[in-house]
């Protein structure tokens, strides 16, 4: 019960740095194109995987705690759903290249940030 618990806490928290964040993605680029959505999936993944490679190395964290960061905290910052939303409306309303801009960057830049997150937290920890 407490793993649940922490994990509804942390969604709360990520989902009001996700609507912090991505709004304030959006007032870069005046909202033609949806880059608080680009911002909020690859910090998400940075932090995924940062926080992958610390969690596999020699630091144990209580499984709950665990949980609470990875499902909760980050299961509701990142906002793949909002994406996919987001690049339909794109295609319905006619921005194809828009569409495919915002799917190339957004895969890319997430399996980056996946990747650097990674690396830099085990050369962080000296694995």
């Amino acid at each position: 019960m407490v793993k649940i618990l922490l994990i509804a806490v942390g969604g709360g928290v990520g989902a009001i740095l996700r609507y912090l964040m991505s709004g304030w993605g959006q007032t870069i680029v005046d909202g033609w194109f949806p880059v608080g959505t680009l911002i909020v999936n690859s910090l998400g993944c940075l932090l995924v995987g940062s926080l992958g490679a610390y969690f596999a190395g020699p630091h144990l964290i209580r499984e709950e705690y665990r949980f609470a960061l990875l499902v909760g905290v980050l299961g509701s910052f990142t906002t793949f759903s909002t994406f996919s939303w987001e690049t339909f409306a794109l295609a319905r309303d006619g921005e194809m290249r828009l569409a495919l801009v915002n799917v190339v960057l957004t895969n890319t830049l997430a399996l980056v940030a996946v990747w650097f997150g990674y690396r830099i937290t085990e050369k962080w920890l000296g694995a």
